[in-house]
């Protein structure tokens, strides 16, 4: 990957790579789940503890190879498992659950000692190949790319590197895997030549897509399953009832959920716990990160982080929705407004080119363009209350901590720093002073002075 970060770690769609893979192998209700960590253990093992708590870890302190892996693994519940032992790799988030438990229903039911996972695939360059019996079509072996003969490279089931094993049996032909191959390692996939030559049964399990055993090994490839990902998700939530009018450029995490009827415009990215409710419609061009978006709302042209809009409330174009914003029924952020840490009342209106930061606005008031909530001292922060029913005028600045009461007006113009009573008018500007013919003495034969002059003289004609 080229990265600071280890490979498991990369993301897509709203997880990484390992806790996709966790996601799936918890759809079995495992007894006990351990991954395997090396490079970049201190890192994965901090997101695992964030990811998945009950996850196990378990150390290989040396890479030497999937066999060794495994039962470094296996050593840290014991050595030796009763029942199904289900190993899956890190690097393969488009593995579902649903798979899984086809392969382990394959498994239980075919009485196998093991159970491969094997997928036909387009181009099998770089995976390890699946050689059948001719007669009986058996797994006989897998065979590694690099040390497979050019009648092997030519097949095209892949082995994905998921098995299903009986327990017992596993830990026991562990013991016995050679490192004899190009690589000096442990191969995982020994274990299978060595089971059956010991007469026990060797099955396979055929994914029904093969894009889902795809391993993650470079960005190119995180993008292509990136995509992948995202159109199942869009795909899904078509099929529940969800227009999504360009699937294309539309940008889902696994985390987000849909009610039906909801709209989905181009451009429009969702992260996160985002929740779009029934009818709702979002975007163009708009992120919503951990938002909540209520029946019948409207967001356009927005950003929004952890925030809450209200039902049949209306955003954007070109609004910031910070976090702590809660808005009510049927209110109104206009363009280019900013909110944050903000308690917007139903039927509220912030129409035009404002910031209201660490507030709380009542019901029906409607706040004039431009307008400042002062909140931030250079050392704290201070929060304004707005009541029921305000007018307050356009570019005013309200100093926290300060009050307007229901009901109450405050002129255009005005810096509130103080409490205005329910009711009142409150002006806080200075008087205008005009300074006659300042033009002309200051700035002599400017455009100005001579546009000053002809309405002068139109002025006097006139009278």
């Amino acid at each position: 990957m080229k990265s600071a970060t280890p490979k498991v770690l990369h993301e897509l769609c709203g997880r990484s790579l390992v806790g996709h893979v966790l996601a799936a192998a918890r759809e079995l209700d495992p007894e006990n789940l351990v991954v395997v960590v090396g490079h970049g253990r201190e890192q994965v093992r901090a997101h695992l503890a964030e990811a998945d708590p009950e996850a196990r870890t378990a150390v290989q302190e040396e890479q030497n190879g999937t066999g060794h892996a495994v039962r470094i693994g296996l050593e840290q519940l014991g050595g030796d498992v009763d029942g199904t032992v289900v190993v899956v790799c890190g690097d393969t988030p488009l593995l579902t659950g649903a798979t899984l438990r086809a392969l382990a229903d394959t498994h239980r039911g075919d009485g196998n000692a093991v159970t491969v996972l094997t997928a036909e695939v387009p181009d099998a360059t770089g995976y390890g190949r699946i050689v059948r019996d001719g007669a009986s079509g058996a797994v006989t072996e897998i065979v590694e790319h690099k040390d497979a003969t050019e009648e092997q490279r030519a097949i095209r089931e892949i082995n994905s590197g998921v098995f299903a094993f009986d327990g017992p049996l596993l830990a026991d032909a562990l013991k016995k895997v050679r490192t004899d191959n190009s690589q000096g390692e442990e191969y995982l996939t020994d274990v299978l030549g060595i089971l059956r030559e010991a007469g026990h049964r060797v099955g396979a399990s055929v994914a029904a897509d093969h894009r889902e055993i795809a391993g993650i090994n470079n960005r190119v490839q995180l993008a292509e399953a990136r995509r992948i990902l995202n159109d199942r998700l869009l795909t899904a939530a078509m099929m529940d009832g969800v227009t999504v009018v360009d699937p294309a450029s539309t940008w889902v995490d696994v985390t987000v959920t849909f009610e039906r009827d909801a709209l989905i415009h181009p451009g429009t990215q969702l992260h996160g716990v985002t929740h779009i409710g029934e009818g709702a419609e979002v975007g163009p061009n708009t992120r919503l990160t951990d938002t909540r978006v209520d029946a019948g709302a409207r967001v356009d042209n927005t950003v929004a982080v952890s925030a809450h809009v209200g039902p049949q409330a209306s955003v954007g174009p070109f609004a910031y929705l910070r976090p702590g914003t809660r808005l009510g029924l049927k209110s109104k952020i206009g363009t280019y407004v900013e909110t944050k840490n903000a308690t917007v009342g139903e039927g509220t209106k912030i129409p035009h080119l404002s910031y209201v930061g660490d507030a709380t606005i009542g019901e029906y008031s409607n706040i004039g363009a431009a307008s400042v909530f002062v909140n931030y001292d250079g050392q704290d922060k201070h929060h304004t209350t707005v009541g029921s029913h305000c007018r307050t005028g356009s570019d005013n600045m309200f100093v926290a901590p300060v009050t307007v009461g229901d009901g109450a007006y405050t002129a255009a113009g005005s810096v509130i720093t103080k409490d205005v009573p329910p009711g009142s008018l409150a002006v806080a500007r200075g008087q205008q002073r005009n300074i006659e013919g300042w033009v002309a003495r200051k700035r002599p034969g400017s455009a100005a002075a001579q546009a000053a002059e002809a309405a002068d003289g139109r002025r006097e004609g006139q009278d």
